[in-house]
């Protein structure tokens, strides 16, 4: 390879042999595809379980982000291959449509990649390993449904809705949190949920966190939290019954949308002009006095003019609050949002127990708390941390946790995790495989044998000996025919997932099989790359 110039000083590259260079088709294609998304499945598999080990991502501009969550991994790292794209956009499949189980979909992609690579090798045809594996994940999903157990759950009973959280923070870094976490979750989503509906909106969840304080001290209000403070420091910092004016018009004078000019040659004409302006901020803030408001809350600032003379009438406001701040604290105030103070009335302010500044630490930082409103249906996790890393990854970890408790109330069948229930869905696949006279028997058996890669990464993770522990637990689950049997990754020392109350959501189990056997399918019928520049 040599490097050379045009006439014009553009460089080129120069390869040898150049005429003799193929484009990859056929079956190399195939092999290449593989390696390619068994390479990221690497880079996740050690990140699996509660054991699982975190990955460092040092952003282009220095930013660095700690975290074993796979979407997160694979969403922040610079990929160029297409195969590996495909397992970037089924990792974030995972995360928009269950929210947990990252990981495991992407790990579990790698082992069918694996397998499939050796039944090529074999002779066996792309499309054949395709339709096996077809064949196979309908079996394990089938066998899913077999195994799931349901259980019942109320506003007074949640306890099963936490120890599922708690299995699903076990692999994050606040697992030692994650009672705690796992309780603020389940009480968040069960605040915004219609039970009846079985429907959660978990826009109403705002998730907010500020650097100072222990993991220990995040906290759920019923409300909402306004990274904000009063206007002016005069103002008073608490306010009980609170008549809130939510407005998205600014204190100003208005302005003509056309170019515009004022000559002022006198003193009297800059006085009238003065005199006007302070008539139009009088009006403004009387308008907000007379429908019997007492807290003034503007998407817009306004100049100290204006702040001064709210202080002076007693009523206090806060500015710069942003578009979406502003609708949570509509929904959750019962109040409307005011585009102009003409149509302002008492029965657009919305209603607060206690609006209350809270102050952090040494550094002066406020923010400001809107609680016991008239619609409790939206409500505020406050996280604090050491750090900012600490808190980001706290904020993907609980948005995991939030999820579950979502999809348990949608659909509350659970499966047991630990690796059971791809150690009894294997037994499964491999038992149906012989009832299938054609060559997709083998493909049914490589899908047996994938299924086996996630309770063995789960050992390995865990520092035990993978063959012999996924040997072990699979025996066990065959004699006793028990297919709540897994990997003991805390060293408990029982392998029953139901006595550790290792839970993992029905629908995110299938889910990952659809998905994980979906996307290799795919890669399995690609058989040629070709780019727009070929042509």
């Amino acid at each position: 390879m040599a490097l050379a110039f045009d006439e014009y000083g553009r460089p080129f590259i120069i390869l040898k042999e150049q005429e003799q260079k193929t484009r990859l088709r056929g079956l190399d294609a195939q092999k290449a595809n593989i390696a390619s998304g068994k390479a990221v499945a690497r880079i996740l598999r050690t990140s699996l379980g509660p054991k699982g080990m975190d990955k460092m991502l040092q952003s282009p501009d220095g930013d660095v982000t700690i975290t074993n969550d796979g979407a997160t991994i694979l969403e922040q790292m610079d990929v160029d291959n297409q195969i590996a794209k495909l397992m970037v956009e089924l990792s974030r499949s995972q995360d928009y449509e269950i929210g947990d189980g990252t990981t495991g979909v992407v790990v579990m992609a790698g082992a069918l990649l694996e397998q499939a690579e050796r039944l090529l090798e074999r002779g066996i045809h792309p499309i054949r390993v395709a339709e096996g594996y077809e064949l196979a994940s309908r079996i394990a999903v089938d066998h899913l449904e077999h195994i799931a157990q349901t259980f019942d759950f109320g506003e007074t009973n949640l306890e099963p809705l936490i120890q599922t959280c708690m299995t699903t923070l076990s692999s994050k870094i606040v697992n030692r949190c994650k009672r705690n976490l796992a309780e603020i979750a389940v009480k968040a989503v069960v605040a915004v949920a219609d039970l009846e509906r079985r429907d959660v909106n978990l826009d109403l969840i705002k998730v907010e966190g500020k650097v100072g304080g222990k993991l220990e001290d995040t906290e759920l209000v019923y409300g909402i939290i306004v990274d904000k403070d009063m206007s002016h420091p005069q103002m008073p910092k608490q306010i009980e019954d609170a008549k809130i004016a939510i407005l998205t018009c600014p204190f100003e004078p208005p302005k003509p949308k056309t170019k515009h000019k004022v000559d002022i040659d006198s003193v009297e004409k800059f006085e009238t002009l003065r005199q006007q302006e302070q008539k139009y901020f009088d009006d403004m803030v009387q308008k907000c006095k007379d429908v019997g408001a007492t807290l003034v809350i503007c998407q817009w600032g306004f100049d100290d003019e204006a702040n001064h003379l709210l202080m002076h009438r007693n009523l206090p406001a806060v500015r710069w609050v942003g578009g979406v701040e502003l609708e949570l604290i509509a929904i959750a105030t019962g109040g409307r949002i005011v585009p102009r103070f003409q149509e302002l009335t008492s029965e657009k302010l919305g209603k607060a127990g206690l609006v209350r500044e809270k102050a952090f630490g040494t550094t002066k930082d406020r923010m400001l708390y809107i609680e016991h409103c008239a619609n409790s249906r939206a409500v505020t996790i406050f996280i604090r941390g050491g750090n900012k890393m600490m808190i980001e990854e706290t904020k993907r970890s609980i948005h995991d946790a939030l999820c579950v408790a979502r999809n348990l109330i949608r659909n509350n069948s659970i499966v047991y995790g630990g690796g059971s229930a791809e150690i009894s869905c294997s037994v499964a696949v491999e038992a149906a495989a012989d009832k299938y006279p054609g060559v997709e028997q083998y493909a049914i058996r490589a899908f047996a044998d994938a299924l086996d890669s996630v309770p063995m990464a789960l050992a390995e993770n865990s520092g035990l000996q993978p063959i012999e522990t996924l040997s072990a637990v699979k025996s066990q689950q065959i004699k006793e025919n028990n297919p709540y049997c897994g990997i003991d990754c805390n060293d408990v020392g029982t392998n029953d997932m139901r006595k550790q109350n290792v839970f993992e959501t029905l629908i995110g189990k299938q889910q990952q099989v659809l998905l994980a056997t979906q996307v290799v399918k795919m890669i399995l019928k690609i058989d040629d790359v070709i780019s727009s520049s070929d042509y």
